[in-house]
C-alpha cells in the first residue's frame, strides 16, 4: 500500500510515499532555516507563506522519486495537530484537495505520534509496547505507548520544551540559530562540569519536565545579576562559551535520560523510543545508548534524517490508520 504523506506543522515543508508502512521510496524536505536564522526562531508569518511557495514543488518532488503518479497512491495523510495554526493549514488544505481530486481517503495524523512511529521506519517488526520519549522545539513528553496508534502521556513539560532551550540558550551564548546543532558542537569543546546546573528533578517521582529555571540559571550565569550584570557585559571567551553549552546540555540530557529510564522501569517496558528533533543530540545519543544497554532495554533511535520533521513518519503511520480503517473526513480540522 502506497501513502503520500505531507508535514507542514512548522517551519519544513515535507512530502513523502511510503510503502506498507515502512520502506521509504521518497522523502523530501525544503527547509526555512535560512529564512528564520536574522530572527532567531521560527517567524509564524513567514513560515505559513514558504509552505505556500514550496508545497506544489515538494510533492511533485517526491512523487517523481517514487517514480508514482497519483493514481498508484491508496491514500494522502496529513498532519493536522500540533503545530503552528497557519502552517497546518497549507498542509492539510493540501492534502485535502489531492484527496478529493483524485477520489483517495484521507489521514489526519498527530505529528508528535509520528515522531515516536520515525524510530519504526525501514525496521521489520514494530516495537511496541515500549516506552518513548519525544523531544524536540515545542514538545518534551514521556508516553506509554502500546501500539503506532496507542500512546498515553506519562510526562510533559511544565513550560519550555528542550529544543526551545537550546535555541534560547544558545542565544545567549551568541551562538547561530538552529540552537541545537550549535549547542551540540560547542559542547564537544566544553567541560561538562565546568558549571553546576541545578537538575530540574521536579520532585520525587514526577515524569514531568521544566527547563525554564535552566535557561534562566544560564543566563544568570552569562550575565550575572543586578549590579553584577553590568560587571559582566564583556564577550564570552570560546572556551567559556564551550564550558557553558556543554554543561547546559549534560543537564538536559541527564534529566531526559533519567525520568526516561525510570518510566521504563516502572512500566515494566523492555524498549525505548525516542524521537523529535533533539534526539539528532550526539550527546543525548551516546548518553541513551549507554543507559538502555546497562539496563538490559532495547533502544530505538531514528537515523539523523527522520529526527527532525520530515513526511516518511506522516506516511509510515497513516498505513496503520488506514490498515484500522480510520480515515477522516474532508472537514478535518487543523489543531494549533
Amino acid at each position: 500500500m502506497l501513502i503520500l504523506g505531507i508535514e507542514t506543522s512548522c517551519d519544513e515543508t515535507c512530502a513523502a510515499v511510503v510503502e506498507d508502512g515502512r520502506r521509504v521510496l521518497s522523502d523530501v524536505v525544503a527547509t526555512q532555516t535560512e529564512v528564520h536564522r536574522k530572527y532567531g526562531g521560527v517567524v509564524p508569518e513567514i513560515a505559513s507563506r514558504a509552505h505556500l511557495e514550496a508545497l506544489v514543488p515538494v510533492v511533485a518532488e517526491a512523487l517523481d522519486q517514487a517514480r508514482v503518479r497519483m493514481d498508484g497512491v491508496q491514500a494522502v495523510a496529513a498532519v493536522h495537530r500540533p503545530g503552528l495554526i497557519g502552517s497546518l493549514l497549507v498542509g492539510l488544505t493540501a492534502a485535502k484537495t489531492l484527496a478529493w481530486l483524485h477520489d483517495r481517503p484521507l489521514i489526519g495524523i498527530n505529528h508528535v505520534e509520528a515522531h515516536i512511529y520515525a524510530a519504526c521506519l525501514l525496521r521489520e517488526a514494530l516495537p511496541f509496547p515500549c516506552v518513548s520519549l519525544v523531544v524536540s522545539g515545542g514538545h518534551t513528553s514521556l508516553y506509554h505507548s502500546a501500539g503506532p496508534r496507542r500512546h498515553e502521556l506519562i510526562g510533559a513539560t511544565t513550560d519550555d520544551a528542550a529544543g526551545e532551550a537550546f535555541d534560547k540558550v544558545a542565544m545567549l551564548l551568541g551562538l547561530p540559530y538552529p540552537g541545537g546543532p550549535s549547542i551540540d558542537l560547542a559542547a564537544e569543546r566544553g567541560n561538562p562540569h565546568a558549571v553546576e546546573f541545578t537538575r530540574p528533578w521536579l520532585g520525587a517521582g514526577s515524569l514531568d519536565f521544566s527547563f525554564s529555571g535552566l535557561k534562566t540559571a544560564v543566563l544568570y550565569h552569562v550575565r550575572g545579576q543586578g549590579a553584577d550584570a553590568r560587571r559582566r557585559r564583556q564577550a564570552l571567551t570560546d572556551r567559556q562559551i564551550a564550558d557553558v553549552a556543554a554543561s547546559f546540555q549534560e543537564c538536559v540530557v541527564d534529566v531526559l535520560a533519567g525520568k526516561t529510564l525510570r518510566a521504563a522501569e516502572e512500566r515494566g517496558a523492555e524498549r525505548i523510543i525516542v524521537g523529535g528533533g533533539v534526539a539528532a543530540n550526539r550527546r543525548l545519543r551516546e548518553r541513551f545508548l549507554r543507559e538502555a544497554a546497562r539496563a538490559g532495554l532495547e533502544l530505538l533511535l531514528p537515523p539523523m534524517r527522520f529526527c527532525t520533521d520530515n513526511a516518511a513518519m506522516v506516511a509510515g503511520l497513516a498505513y496503520h490508520y488506514a490498515q484500522a480503517g480510520e480515515f477522516a473526513p474532508l472537514d478535518l480540522e487543523a489543531r494549533a
